[in-house]
């Protein structure tokens, strides 16, 4: 029997480039998107509607999904959004709707479906959460944030979920070449002092993406993760990845020492 595997943002980015390589492997693979019927016609699996910050979506989303297939076997979260922006230019609000899709979204989906896990007694939860879960860089403290607090719940539910066979892990990419910058959303208030500084963090971040890798590796993870029966919790993907958290961990001076060299450097 194929392994039902449910994907949430399957339209564009790594949702999308796993979805596919899924449903090429055999899984039958349905993904999300809060607008399906603009991308079904473009993907070789299912899409269905939803949106995670609508409770209401949640709810009519978990009965449809249920009306297509008995048993649930893997949940991939990958929806959200980047909001860029420097922390004191960003909104309360602004920073209250990052959390209410990149968290509580995610969060809101996974409890509407642990129900059918738990009845089962066996799933696997992955969550594509960020290296900047694991630190952080700036003009992206709410996305950074929003990421941080992924990393603590699905910690504390990995111990929760243990005894119903329930498999919890998280992938956390470096940079890589998706749509995460051109689709995010950017702050709207400006503040004059920090004028110098805006311009040098977005050439940084223009330039980081434009020369990031392309997302291979972060498929390759996540499609091992789907295929282990029993994952570890934390899987930084990217070049140097494993160095920089250990230089953030133990030397934190020397980390954000190179994070202001390659920022100011990054507009000469």
């Amino acid at each position: 029997m194929k392994q039902n595997i449910l994907i949430t943002g399957a339209s564009s980015g790594f949702g999308l480039l796993v979805a596919t390589k899924l449903h090429e492997r055999g899984y039958n693979v349905i993904g999300t998107s809060r607008n399906p019927e603009k991308y079904q016609s473009l993907v070789p699996f299912k899409l269905l509607a939803l949106d995670i910050a609508d409770d209401n979506s949640v709810k009519s989303f978990s009965k449809q999904l249920f009306g297509e297939i008995k048993q649930l076997d893997v949940l991939i979260n990958n929806a959200g959004f980047y909001l860029s922006g420097l922390a004191e230019e960003t909104t309360i609000e602004q920073g209250k709707q990052q959390f209410e899709t990149n968290f509580w979204g995610t969060i809101k989906l996974t409890n509407e479906l642990l129900p059918t896990f738990r009845k089962q007694r066996f799933g696997k939860i992955i969550t594509i959460g960020s290296i900047m879960g694991l630190l952080n860089f700036p003009n992206a403290a709410y996305y950074g944030a929003s990421k941080h607090a992924l990393e603590g719940y699905f910690k504390a539910l990995r111990f929760e979920l243990n005894e119903f066979n329930i498999k919890v892990a998280m992938v956390e990419p470096m940079a890589f070449k998706t749509n995460l910058l051109s689709g995010s959303v950017a702050v709207a208030g400006k503040i004059e002092d920090y004028n110098i500084y805006r311009n040098k963090i977005s050439a940084f971040a223009k330039n980081l993406f434009e020369n990031a890798p392309e997302p291979i590796p972060v498929i390759d993870t996540l499609i091992k993760l789907v295929e282990d029966k029993n994952p570890k919790f934390s899987h930084p993907v990217g070049k140097g990845a494993s160095v920089f958290l250990a230089i953030q961990h133990f030397a934190y001076k020397t980390f954000e020492n190179s994070i202001i060299k390659s920022i100011n450097k990054s507009q000469k």
